[in-house]
Order: C-alpha cells, then sequence, then structure tokens
C-alpha cells in the first residue's frame, strides 16, 4: 500500500493564548458563584466557557471574564441573558410556560415536573434496547473514563461493546474482563485490523440492538445522552440516523482553543432535520458540505439501514491514505437514499481534544483528506449529482479559500495560517487518496472472525 504523504513539522508557535475554565450552570436552580479556581489543580483562570442548560437541556454556552477566583452571580447573570434569552424563552414555551423579561439570582426553579422531562420520563418506560458500540485502540485510561460514563446513563435497557481495534497490549483486554465480572451489559470483542471503519463494522457485526449507538474512546457521555438521541429517531418514520453535539471537555492548550477556533466539532444548539425533499436547507452547498451532519464521535443508526448501506467503508477509515470520512460518508449516504438525519443537541458528549499541536497538524490534515474522500465516494455511488454538485464548485472554493466565509470568518487572529493551508492541502488529496485506498483495501477483506470475551475466555464469534 502507498504511504501518506508526509505533513513536515516546523516550529511550534508560542502564542499567548490563556487557557479557559470548563463549566456548566442549570437554571431551575439556584444560581451559583462561579470559581475561577480549578478544585484538583488549583490553576486560577481568567476566561471561562459555561454550558448553560434549562431542565438539563443545553441551550448554549457563554464565555465570562473573570478578574478575581470567584465570580458571583450578579457579575454574570447579565451576560447569560443578553445572549440566551430567545433560547430561554423558547424552551420555557415549548413547556408550555410563560416567557419571562429577566433572569434572577434564584434562576427557573419549577414546582411540578417540566413537560420535557415528563415527556423523557415516559418514554424511558417503554425504550428500546440498544447497543453502544465504542473502538478504541491501545488509550486504556481513556476508555476507562468513557465506559464509566457510559454505565452511569440514565436508560434501561442497553448493551456496550468495546471493539479493541488492532491492539499491541493486552491492557484493553484485561480491563473489560475485569470489569465485565460485575458489569454484564459490557462486551469485549477484537478486531486486528486497524481503522475505526473496521471497527465499528465488527461492533455493528454483533450487536444485538435495533439501533446501534457509537462513540469514541475519548468523549465522556452526559447522562441523559443515549435517551435523547434514541428519542429523536421518533421524530418520523424516515429518521435513520441522529447525531448530537459535541462540547471540550477541557481548553488548556493552544492547540485545543484552536480546534475550537476552527469550529471543533460542535454543530449548535438547534435541532435539525436533514433530508432530500421537505426537510433540505436552502444553503449553497447542501448536500455536499458534509461536516455539518456530525461527527462520528457522536452518532447512532437504524441497525437495519446501517446494514443496508453497508456500514462504514475502510477505504476511508482503515490504515490506508484516507483515516477519515467513514462516518460523514455515511451520513450522506443515508440522506441521498431518501432517509432522514437529525441533530439533536440535547444529546450532549464532551471530548478530549488533541492537546498538542502536532496532533492537531495531522487531525487537520486527516480531515481534509477525509472529507473530500468522503464527497468523493458519494458522488462516484450517485453520479446523478455530478450537475447538481458542479454548479455548485465556485462557491465551494469560496468557502473553503475565503477569510470572509462562514467556514473561516470565526477565526481568531492568532490562528495559525499553517492549519488552514494543511486543510487545503488534504482537500486536494482527498480524491485521489480515496481511489488508491478503495483499491488498497479490497485485499483485506477476508480474515477470521472477531473474538469476544465470554465467562472470562476469548472464544470465536461468529459474524
Amino acid at each position: 500500500m502507498a504511504t501518506q504523504p508526509i505533513v513536515s513539522a516546523i516550529a511550534l508557535p508560542t502564542p499567548d493564548i490563556e487557557p479557559v475554565r470548563i463549566l456548566e450552570i442549570e437554571l431551575s436552580q439556584l444560581l451559583p458563584t462561579l470559581s475561577a479556581v480549578h478544585e484538583d489543580t488549583g490553576q486560577c483562570y481568567h476566561r471561562i466557557l459555561c454550558l448553560v442548560r434549562l431542565h438539563s437541556h443545553p441551550l448554549g454556552t457563554v464565555e465570562l471574564h473573570a478578574e478575581k477566583s470567584t465570580l458571583e452571580v450578579e457579575e454574570y447573570i447579565q451576560n447569560i441573558w443578553e445572549t440566551l434569552s430567545a433560547q430561554i424563552n423558547e424552551h420555557l414555551q415549548q413547556d408550555g410556560l410563560l416567557p419571562i423579561t429577566e433572569l434572577t439570582t434564584e434562576g427557573l426553579p419549577y414546582s411540578s415536573l417540566p413537560h420535557c422531562m415528563k415527556e423523557r420520563d415516559k418514554f424511558l418506560t417503554d425504550a428500546p434496547f440498544v447497543s453502544v458500540i465504542v473502538p478504541t485502540h491501545d488509550r486504556v485510561d481513556r476508555l476507562a473514563l468513557c465506559v464509566r460514563s457510559l454505565l452511569a446513563l440514565h436508560y434501561p435497557h442497553y448493551e456496550i461493546i468495546v471493539v479493541d481495534n488492532a491492539q499491541s497490549t493486552n491492557a484493553t483486554a484485561d480491563y473489560i474482563q475485569q470489569l465485565s465480572l460485575d458489569e454484564s451489559k459490557v462486551r469485549y470483542v477484537r478486531e486486528d485490523r486497524p481503522g475505526p471503519s473496521w471497527a465499528r463494522n465488527c461492533g455493528m457485526a454483533i450487536a444485538k440492538g435495533k439501533i446501534l449507538a457509537f462513540v469514541d474512546d475519548d468523549v465522556i457521555v452526559d447522562p441523559y445522552w443515549l435517551v435523547e438521541m434514541v428519542r429523536a429517531f421518533g421524530v418520523s418514520d424516515k429518521v435513520a440516523c441522529v447525531t448530537g453535539l459535541i462540547l471540550p471537555i477541557e481548553l488548556e492548550t493552544p492547540a485545543q482553543v484552536w480546534c475550537e477556533d476552527s469550529g471543533g466539532f460542535s454543530k449548535g444548539f438547534s435541532q435539525r432535520i436533514f433530508d432530500m425533499a421537505e426537510h433540505r436547507p436552502k444553503e449553497p452547498l447542501y448536500p455536499y458540505s458534509l461536516g455539518r451532519f456530525g461527527s462520528g464521535a457522536n452518532m447512532a443508526f437504524k441497525a437495519e439501514v446501517l446494514h443496508q448501506i453497508g456500514g462504514f467503508d475502510p477505504a476511508l477509515g482503515g490504515n490506508g491514505l484516507s483515516r477519515c470520512g467513514q462516518d460523514i460518508a455515511s451520513f450522506f449516504k443515508v440522506i441521498v437514499q431518501g432517509y432522514q438525519l437529525v441533530y439533536v443537541p440535547a444529546s450532549l458528549v464532551r471530548h478530549h481534544h488533541r492537546r498538542d499541536y502536532e496532533g492537531l497538524r495531522r487531525q487537520t490534515y486527516n480531515y481534509g483528506v477525509g472529507l473530500m474522500a468522503a464527497l468523493t465516494k458519494g458522488l462516484l455511488e450517485n453520479p446523478h449529482l455530478l450537475l447538481d454538485f458542479t454548479m455548485k464548485v465556485p462557491y465551494g472554493l469560496f468557502f473553503a479559500l475565503s477569510s470572509q466565509s462562514p467556514k473561516n470568518n470565526k477565526k481568531q487572529a492568532n490562528y495559525p495560517k499553517e492549519l488552514s493551508k494543511l486543510e487545503l492541502k488534504g482537500m486536494i488529496y482527498g480524491p485521489l487518496a480515496y481511489l488508491r485506498t478503495r483499491r488498497a483495501m479490497r485485499k483485506l477483506r477476508k480474515v477470521a472472525p472477531p473474538l469476544e470475551v465470554q465467562t472470562g475466555l476469548l472464544v470465536p464469534k461468529e459474524i
């Protein structure tokens, strides 16, 4: 197999970028005094990024500035109101409650359970069985945090399938085997072919649920992540895929801050439906702006549809030239085949952004490759879209290249130009990378079945 072009290293930028403290506020409770000091490290922050919730539903984020070790309610309450008043009142009205004209230090307490929480509790009384699939590769420390959060979900019927992908040690197998002695819902399966597509397809092959949810091993899920994701499949009979909100766990390094500056993984705080008919947005690049649908770190599919579309393409998520894009390629395939995709921000996970600049550089380049590789796959499989796509190429160039485009206009002045160039370089190479990798992948289709832990032993598991 041809080797991937090397992303040449340069001197590490050393900008004066302050770390950001990550906090949350629930508006239905008495509003708290915020601490600018990390309780574990003792570090004092001047910037705070605060997720604001109402009845546990995320409404948006507010950036606050702290001049001392604490931030009193009176010092930040107006900032929240000015930023999120419309979202607050929209949620209140959806719950059948009266709108408000100001936010007080007492918050928005409720005397009886709000409608949104009643509906969620009602759904949980007859919730379907779900398989949660977690690919992992030699990151048992991160995996342990992820699995711990999955075990704390407010959801009655689910299994957790950990797919140990191209492992170099027995650490993950040993961890899951020990954990499974007390947690019967945790299963282990091994996939020796490297790459997230092979791993996800392996988990899909042994999953028992009619809905298959996927998270990466470097996320921590919100307690209501799964119930909100599964509920979204009830929006209509055509919903085949649901994606959710991804926010950072930390913003401690310049690389992590730059990741958010470039858009991060969040797709906003408004629920959206995507299809090729009545829910087709009037956007210049739709449906070819694949990144706006969601991310593989937080997604779910109806099992029958995912099997029908062939799962995830190893030519996009293997160990070849195009190592990314298998998730967005599946989103695109779902939509163009006449199904609906729902993005639901109430289904929230927190993600460990890469801390080091070199890791961010490689990620940025690989994402550029993956984007255009996935788009190439989609157009090859749907040649009837070629004319429509060609007509949108001029705006696509503006979108990718202009500093004024929606893609680039939120980047700060200190955002490294090298990262934008690397992403563009990856996008240019993406189509060729996909074609070369697809050809190479044909040689790897036949291997032994995966192995699954049962009663403490590794035994063959039939696909």
